[in-house]
């Protein structure tokens, strides 16, 4: 046990997304290099979006986990809410945080905390690179390169700064390929929910978060026909019916994103299902609304919830 206890776990946010899994990978390296003994897990499933990566590279996938021991020492990345993390996390050690998002944190320890404003975790971590001089290899190249494009929609989305395209182009170049083509195939693949019930499609990527008591989902999937996803819109109600009894949730938000065409089409349910109306500035139609122009969780979904949810 104590071995396992001095190498450090390092990880993203439980329902993981590319930069989730491909951010947890890269950091273990780059500690490793630095002469940390470091292992990325992952807390959740593996997406198709981030199997293309996997699939691409020809490498395996980290190890799934649920818990840590006490005392356990971690770093986290993409993300810092204790509600999206491991479920033990307050009997952990955690030595460092490297994340995009805002910070909801608090430690009685100190440790090394690194947040900037930019697309996506792997943005940051390049310069970490960069910083400690360690050599990018090609392989890290396209994880970095991959969850980049991942979070910001092959850069439409409005949380893709000039840092990050210009980044993902110095790793494209690393990584041989040409950003435009492996992008969109990349997308593309995320886009495949056919293998999936409608239970499990608002789980591939769903956060919760909690305001003055109030607890609440946003699942999010991106797709390229809004109208295969909404054709069994019944069912998708079913489940997050399901997902608001079993969590306790006030509201719960299921945005299928048009990578097409830049929009969202969403389902709202719960007690606060309206507060989206305030949100959004729209009126829910049998429970949903489209929102026009509207892509990013973090930057345009979540911020009009927590402005409007009493």
């Amino acid at each position: 046990m104590e071995n396992l206890i001095n190498e450090t776990l390092v990880f993203g946010h439980k329902n993981p997304d590319t930069d989730a899994i491909m951010s947890a990978m890269v950091m273990a390296n780059l500690e490793n290099k630095l002469g940390n003994n470091a292992k990325a897990v992952r807390l959740g499933n593996i997406n198709k979006e981030t199997e293309y990566v996997f699939n691409y590279l020809g490498i395996e996938r980290p190890e799934l986990i649920e818990d840590i021991a006490d005392g356990q020492n971690i770093i986290l990345v993409d993300h810092n809410e204790s509600t999206q993390s491991v479920n033990n996390l307050s009997n952990a050690k955690v030595q460092k945080i490297v994340d995009h998002h805002a910070i909801n944190f608090t430690t009685s320890a100190p440790l090394y905390y690194r947040a900037e404003p930019v697309g996506c975790t792997s943005t940051v971590l390049y310069k970490m690179y960069k910083e400690n001089d360690v050599e990018i290899s090609k392989e890290i190249a396209t994880m970095m390169l991959s969850a980049i494009v991942s979070d910001t929609l092959l850069f439409k989305s409005p949380t893709c700064t000039t840092e990050d395209k210009s980044i993902a182009e110095k790793l494209a170049n690393i990584a041989g390929v040409d950003v435009e083509v492996y992008g969109t195939e990349l997308l593309k693949a995320g886009t495949d929910l056919s293998e999936f019930t409608p239970a499990e499609i608002i789980n591939i990527d769903s956060k919760l978060f909690e305001k003055g008591g109030k607890r609440f989902k946003i699942a999010q999937v991106n797709t390229a026909d809004l109208d295969s996803i909404f054709k069994d819109k019944v069912y998708f109600e079913a489940a997050i019916n399901d997902e608001i009894k079993k969590d306790n949730l006030d509201l719960y938000m299921f945005a299928a994103t048009d990578i097409i065409n830049s929009n969202s089409k969403i389902i709202s349910l719960g007690n606060d299902s309206a507060v989206v109306e305030k949100a959004y500035g729209v009126t829910l139609d049998n429970n949903t609304a489209l929102l026009e122009n509207v892509v990013s969780r973090k930057k345009q979904m979540l911020p009009g919830i927590l402005d409007n949810l009493d």
